[in-house]
């Protein structure tokens, strides 16, 4: 008996040294990248913009905004180039599609013909206008391309549903997805051009679109966007202004979708979900206001809002205060966009920043 109690006991030793170990390992894992956490690079763009469209391959950094605003980096943010478009119509840049350190398509959006496309393919030395709506009603949201030549543009309702167009050719021509290939429109409903990200697509022909007003929603494609269906999520839903914002995806192709009130941005709500288990899932993060952009690169996971941020380290799992080092009273920006470990904001009154967690 007192051997089999010794032998119990061992395993149960070993057992706890494992589990300890196993924790301390994670505290150092933890603390180790707290560690390195990058310092902040800031700038200022010149004419202090509204900045809402930003990409980024590689050293190239672009960012986009109000009064036809289009800034360039391509020495990976050390100096910035004005690049933006001259044109009769004056709109406000709210989303940018990038391809390489040359060729983007830049969407501006407004009330009819305020909504339109351009192209550079000289690294914005010069542009050409792609596309222009003509609806009245029409308002352009968002653009997403898979490739160089399949894309897909999303608007605010016109004749009754959502604008959502498709090119095949690089943004030359759009086919307006079919009104019985999507939801019907809900009383109420709105779509938001906060940050570039209302709109996103994925591997495998998926995409994912976000609205609100008085309830928040994702529309998701499996088909290159030829069909859509509708899923509540669990946002702040309770006023017009309300609802998602943006969308992104995390290293294993997760869906998440940010969002909250615009006329409540420093408010406690829930402003963030993902999809888990066949259904979405709110997600805790500290519930700290409005969060209109969310990017990751590997397991680690960046949310940002005009008023603060946040970062996750386990791909989305788990949520702390991102502490950003401004003197400014915003903590936070509008828009997010990364690549290669480098993440790039931009917000109001031109200030864009630079966290860069790649190795020195």
């Amino acid at each position: 008996m007192l051997k089999k109690i010794s032998a119990y006991l061992k395993v149960l030793i070993s057992y706890s040294c494992g589990l300890l170990s196993l924790l301390l390992l994670a505290i150092q894992v933890n603390a180790t990248t707290m560690a390195q956490l990058p310092s902040w690079q800031h700038q200022q763009m010149e004419g202090v913009p509204s900045l809402r469209g930003s990409a980024i391959i590689n050293d190239s950094l672009w960012v986009t905004g109000s009064n036809n605003s289009v800034f360039v980096s391509q020495d990976g943010g050390h100096s910035w180039h004005n690049k933006s478009v001259p044109h009769s119509i004056v709109t406000d840049f709210r989303d940018i599609e990038l391809f390489d350190k040359n060729t983007a398509i830049v969407m501006g959006v407004g009330n009819g013909k305020q909504s339109m496309l351009f192209k550079t393919t000289d690294g914005g030395d010069n542009w050409q206008l792609l596309y222009q709506n003509t609806a009245e009603q029409g308002f352009f949201d968002s653009i997403a391309f898979w490739d160089k030549s399949t894309g897909l543009l999303m608007g605010d309702p016109v004749d009754g549903y959502y604008v959502v167009k498709k090119t095949e050719d690089g943004g030359k021509t759009w086919r307006r997805i079919a009104r019985n290939k999507l939801p019907k429109l809900l009383e109420k409903e709105a779509a938001f051009a906060a940050s570039g990200n209302t709109l996103i697509v994925g591997k495998n022909g998926q995409a994912w679109l976000t609205t609100g007003g008085f309830l928040a929603s994702v529309y998701q494609s499996n088909d290159y966007g030829e069909t859509w269906q509708r899923s509540t999520v669990p946002l702040l839903d309770t006023t017009q202004t309300a609802g998602g914002y943006g969308l992104g995806l995390n290293h294993q192709q997760q869906p998440f979708v940010v969002g909250g009130d615009y006329q409540q941005r420093p408010s406690r709500y829930a402003n963030m979900a993902t999809f888990v288990d066949g259904q979405w899932q709110k997600v805790n993060t500290g519930d700290r206001g409005l969060r209109t952009a969310f990017s990751c690169q590997g397991v680690i996971c960046i949310t940002t809002g005009k008023t603060n941020n946040d970062i996750s380290y386990n791909g989305g799992k788990s949520w702390q205060m991102l502490k950003h080092t401004t003197t400014t009273e915003d903590k936070g920006f509008y828009t997010l966009a990364s690549d290669n470990f480098r993440f790039l904001f931009a917000g109001a009154n031109g200030q864009v920043a630079i966290l860069d967690f790649r190795s020195k």
